[in-house]
């Protein structure tokens, strides 16, 4: 193996760390959540929308770093 190839599978599993930080961000997001609606029940649709608008940012961090990992890996 070159060394080269042995730099691009480092590369790539270096990349894929950041999904690691999405999965407690995510983690994080729905404590949050389900302590606010343990709290007040009567504000569960506000804070839900907020909840998957976070979701939604923190999940697509996670889909850059696999991306990266992959053209890293096939370039």
């Amino acid at each position: 193996m070159e060394l080269v190839e042995a730099f691009k599978y480092l590369g790539a599993g270096l990349a894929v760390i950041g999904v690691i930080g999405a999965g407690l961000g995510i983690g994080n997001i729905f404590a949050a959540f389900i302590t606010a609606v343990g709290r007040n029940p009567a504000a569960k649709n506000e804070v839900f929308t907020m909840t998957m608008l976070g979701f939604a940012l923190v999940e697509a961090i996670a889909l850059f770093a696999l991306v990266i990992a992959l053209v890293i890996l096939f370039s």
